[in-house]
């Protein structure tokens, strides 16, 4: 990272971004032509490792992307907002960020499937039940998985208010 005074190293302060955020931009890359999507997520973090959890649909350009090339970037922010300044060059922008790369695994079973849409659901309801889905629908949807080989977190903060 070019900047490191922006870097955010501390793993528990990434997981708090992770948490507090609910879109995260997936990356893929199909030939030279890059797509990028904004989807709601789930993720876990145990043993060092992040693994985030998507849905959507079992057809369409992002599945066959995936197929073809099953690696993935991926993006999220949180706590956005303008940094007003004296002068236009003093202007900035306040931002936690992360962003980390990863394999792209579809998941299969039913077990997996539930296990992942149970992990999307407390992600973004911030409610630990843990659901039960009809063979059906867990049949209908892509659940799939981006097992994370690094990732990084970066920040600007807001100026401290004078008391």
């Amino acid at each position: 990272m070019r900047r490191k005074d922006k870097e955010i190293t501390d793993i528990s302060a990434k997981i708090d971004i992770i948490d507090r955020c609910k879109v995260c931009r997936l990356g893929l890359s199909d030939k030279d032509q890059p797509y990028v999507i904004p989807l709601n997520y789930g993720y876990s973090f145990s043993g060092g490792k992040l693994t985030l959890f998507f849905h959507g649909a079992k057809e369409g350009m992002k599945v066959d992307i995936i197929k073809r090339n099953n690696r993935a970037c991926f993006e999220m922010d949180c706590d956005l907002g303008l940094i007003v300044g004296d002068a236009p060059h003093k202007y900035s922008y306040a931002f936690k960020s992360i962003i980390g790369f990863g394999k792209i695994t579809i998941l299969e079973s039913h077990k997996e499937k539930t296990d992942a849409l149970n992990e999307i659901m407390k992600h973004q309801t911030g409610k630990d039940t843990r659901y039960t889905y009809p063979d059906e629908q867990l049949d209908g949807v892509l659940i799939y998985k981006v097992d994370a080989d690094e990732f990084s977190g970066k920040h600007k903060e807001f100026p401290k208010k004078e008391s």
